[in-house]
């Protein structure tokens, strides 16, 4: 799959805007899972609960300014982009449970594996999470590493 232009070269506070309203705002719809793009009301009131102005996104007639357009033409390429393209190349839990024993059995990996929040027959390992984990355990030196998989990575 291919970038889209428009986004290749936005600078770092045009990302910095993407993950703290994606962050603050949430990906999905809780009620229904669908994918957000968020209203300029939302980013207004979230931004203003966390202490930030939103000017440079939304003005006082609740217009998006040119920053604001960019932006949400991105928040909704995004959504485009994962409900069309990535979601029919999802692993479903057979082929996640085989690369998470593979990988398991290869890498050896130190620290514990995280649960998922299932119960019953479903409860068990976050194949994900812990295959994510592997990767990076195998793939940082023995560098320190928060491996919380409950917020945003951020490399220092």
């Amino acid at each position: 799959m291919k970038p889209d232009e428009l986004f290749l070269k936005q600078p770092m506070h045009f990302w910095a805007n993407v993950r703290t309203l994606s962050q603050l705002l949430g990906y999905t719809h809780k009620n229904t899972g669908q994918l957000k793009v968020p209203t300029p009301s939302e980013v207004k009131n979230g931004l203003a609960t966390i202490g930030l102005t939103s000017d440079h996104i939304v003005n006082e007639l609740n217009q998006l300014t040119t920053f604001g357009q960019t932006l949400f033409a991105y928040f909704t390429y995004r959504a485009d982009v994962l409900k069309n393209f990535v979601e029919p190349h999802l692993m479903n839990v057979n082929k996640a449970k085989e690369l998470f024993n593979r990988l398991s059995t290869e890498l050896s990996p130190r620290y514990p594996f995280p649960l998922n929040k299932q119960k019953g027959e479903k409860k068990g390992y976050a194949f994900f999470t812990c295959i994510v984990n592997m990767l990076i355990e195998a793939n940082i030196e023995g560098l320190p590493c928060n491996y919380d998989p409950r917020k945003l990575t951020t490399v220092t």
